[in-house]
């Protein structure tokens, strides 16, 4: 218990302390007029109230990654609460932050837009195709996953709930951003952070046991640590609940509503603190609830016992009948309304790279038609390939977006180091991943690390000794 409440302090000064030094490093100017000012048209630029936009990024970037991503990590033990932790202060929140204050200095720019002004056109064409892949990804994982769980519930066949949620997902990429999302989001926000609370105040009041961060269990607790190496593996696993390339797609989503660049810090730094706090207090309860690690890698392991039904039983054992509740939000509506925002994103995505203008509907539609019918295909491929590629696509992109915002840090001639150590680890993570996954090349674990780490040094080297030849604005 004292290492999660340790935990949940050094979250919370990390978005007061290391959240006010970024704040620094970027030199935010109040006085600047923003894109949701400047450039307002009623659908996408539209400013809207701090709290709303606060929820509206929480739950944009949180879906069901806190959760979900943070009951998988459990399985590796209490190392899971350091990479939340430092994951999050350090690389999570600054990722957030720049990607959300960079579309603000750019118009509003979606983030391949962004990576090109600072990494070059070749990276840009890559990252405008890459993103919107990701993002259609994205929209699929969030749409199976809560039409398989509708289906236990209701009895009507996962087709028509995925054509269901896919009609809902249409209305919401196309409808102005303060019709549809400006309404119900903050509402949908504010229940999951009721929901992470009140499991807050359970693992507190209510007789669970915490495992500590001790020397004895500061190691692989993974039923099989050999098949899951915590390098990698714990990195890949627990994204959005410390660092998740999805987040700068939605970053400028709600860059187009800030009116002033101070409501930077609490939007982006502050809802990615956030989201750390949640995951925190989920990887906590999983291992908590079940009565450690290994009963949790058990539990985990019998037939049916998936993340959606630890959330399940969780809920209502702790929270009663509006833990129920709660937790038919949390596996089905939090995805879903990830899920839309995605896709909106890839329409934005797709037409910042075209300079299609968006204020028209016919071509807010024009746009979103082909990536619906694509989504829809992809759902007929099994939901466990797709959730793979998934990961390392989103921390892929997580790694790109990092060493854009370095590149953009010594162009202004600032000291760079804060944003170059997660920019490298990053660099090995993906390296390692994609080397000995299944899904890539199956490679020797050893030799693996061995060639992400040498990338992420070479990388770094040539970073510290490259010279900028001009300053971007």
């Amino acid at each position: 218990m004292v290492s999660f409440i340790v935990c949940i302090i050094i979250l919370i000064l990390g978005y007061f302390v290391y959240g006010n030094y970024i704040e620094r490093k970027f030199e935010v100017d109040p006085a600047r007029t923003t894109p949701a000012i400047s450039k307002e048209d009623g659908v996408d630029y539209v400013p809207l109230p701090l709290g709303k936009i606060f929820l509206i990024q929480f739950l944009n970037i949180a879906g069901l990654g806190p959760i979900f991503g943070a009951i998988a990590g459990a399985l590796w033990g209490p190392v899971a609460f350091l990479w939340i932790v430092f994951g999050s202060i350090f690389a999570g929140a600054v990722h957030d932050y720049f990607s959300g204050m960079l579309s603000i200095r750019h118009g509003g720019d979606s983030i391949p837009e962004i990576v090109g002004k600072y990494l070059g056109t070749g990276i840009k064409y890559f990252m405008r195709i890459f993103s919107v892949v990701l993002l259609i990804l994205v929209g699929v994982v969030f749409v199976k996953g809560p039409a398989t769980i509708l289906q236990e519930l209701t009895g009507v066949s996962v087709s028509i709930l995925i054509l269901i949620i896919f009609v809902y997902y249409l209305l919401a990429t196309m409808i102005p951003i303060d019709k549809l999302i400006g309404k119900i989001y903050p509402l949908f926000g504010a229940s999951l952070l009721i929901m992470a609370v009140g499991l807050f105040f359970a693992l507190i009041f209510q007789d669970y046991t915490i495992p500590e961060l001790s020397l004895d269990n500061l190691k692989n607790m993974h039923a099989n640590p050999d098949t899951y190496p915590i390098f990698p593996l714990l990195f890949i696993t627990i994204a959005c609940g410390a660092i998740s390339g999805f987040h700068s797609t939605q970053s400028p989503l709600m860059a187009r509503c800030v009116s002033n660049e101070k409501q930077g810090k609490k939007v982006f730094f502050g809802a990615m603190i956030t989201e750390g706090i949640v995951a925190l207090i989920w990887a906590a309860i999983a291992m908590a609830f079940f009565g450690g690690v290994k009963e949790l890698g058990e539990t985990m392991a019998q037939d049916g016992h998936n993340a959606a039904w630890v959330v399940n039983i969780i809920c209502n054992t702790t929270l009663g009948k509006i833990g129920g509740i709660l937790a038919i939000f949390g596996v089905v509506a939090a995805p879903i309304t990830s899920g839309d925002t995605a896709f909106r994103s890839a329409r934005l995505t797709i037409a910042d790279s075209f300079d299609f203008d968006q204020g028209n509907l016919l071509k807010r539609f024009i746009i979103t038609i082909p990536i619906f019918i694509i989504a829809l295909g992809i759902t007929q491929i099994d939901f466990a390939i797709v959730w793979r590629y998934f990961g390392w696509s989103n921390q892929m992109l997580a790694t790109v977006v990092l060493w854009a915002i370095a590149v953009y840090i010594k162009q202004q001639g600032k000291s760079y180091w804060f944003i170059l150590v997660p920019s490298a680890f990053m660099t090995a993570v993906v390296t390692t991943y994609i080397l000995v996954a299944p899904e890539g090349f199956s490679l020797d674990y050893k030799l693996s690390y061995s060639v992400g780490i040498i990338i992420a040094l070479v990388l770094s080297i040539w970073f510290i000794f490259w010279k900028p030849t001009k300053e971007q604005p």
